[in-house]
């Protein structure tokens, strides 16, 4: 990839983002009193997530096996600031907003789209990020695969249970469909030549195309289509939880904390 083609793409993604976010437990929970509320969590003094994670540049591990990226920095702000630990536990993401009904989470972080289907099971916080759908390609068909209607009669590949597998079913006509569990199996199958495009959130493929250098991407669904806000998903009636989130996240906003770790990731 070229000098130029990593700043355009840095640029595009830090703009559209940054545009854009402007915008209970088991019965044998424990109690963590913080200031003004208390929270029930299903671990003492730990707050317990969920993510389908390696999935860059907001969660994944670094060579010292921290968790890290923008939703897991973001995580451990609010966990910090309710005096608790940031405990995480991976799972496929494919319904993985009713784990905190099932009890095996807390919260879910896991750049989760907030949908009316999602919210009928699971209650949201407010938007911290939103983005918009984006197809990756390699390099070399980045000139004959940069529309939609290219796309009839090819192969793309998507994640199972995401907002990306509903919009190639509803936009991508005459294309091959081809679904996938882990967002990492997607770029594999792209660079073996199996798919000839993945749909996926911009910023996944955005992160993708500069760090891998081999693909690119080709279309972004940033005009004529609806934007997407992520949120972080509780047990639906955990008002308590809820509102701490909420508070950490407008405190971090007011306070910078929000754009530095913004600009971590995003440039």
């Amino acid at each position: 990839m070229t000098t130029s083609t990593r700043t355009r793409l840095l640029s595009a993604l830090a703009a559209a983002s940054l545009a854009l976010a402007a915008c209970g437990g088991s019965d044998g929970s424990s109690d963590t009193t913080t200031a003004g509320s208390t929270l029930e969590t299903i671990a003492a003094g730990k707050l317990t997530v969920c993510s389908d994670a390696p999935y860059e540049p907001f969660e994944f591990q670094d060579a010292s096996g921290k968790w890290t990226g923008f939703d897991m920095d973001l995580m451990r702000e609010i966990a910090t600031r309710n005096n608790l630990e940031l405990e995480v536990t991976v799972q496929p993401f494919d319904g993985i907003w009713l784990a905190p009904a099932a009890g095996t989470c807390d919260v879910v972080a896991s750049s989760m789209t907030i949908t009316a289907e999602r919210e009928e099971a699971a209650d949201f916080s407010d938007g911290y990020f939103d983005s918009f759908q984006s197809m990756l390609v390699m390099k070399d068909n980045e000139a004959t695969l940069s529309s939609i209607e290219a796309f009839a009669g090819k192969k793309v590949a998507v994640q199972t249970g995401t907002t990306g597998e509903a919009f190639a079913q509803a936009n991508l006509t005459g294309a091959e469909i081809q679904s996938f569990d882990e967002a990492g199996a997607m770029f594999l199958a792209l660079e073996s030549g199996d798919v000839d495009g993945v749909l996926q959130d911009f910023p996944i493929n955005a992160d993708r195309a500069v760090k891998q250098g081999t693909s690119v991407v080709s279309i972004k669904f940033d005009e004529g289509y609806d934007k997407e806000s992520y949120g972080f998903a509780v047990k639906t009636g955990n008002t308590a939880l809820l509102d701490a989130i909420n508070e950490a996240l407008a405190d971090m906003r007011d306070d910078g904390t929000y754009d530095t770790i913004f600009a971590t990731y995003f440039g």
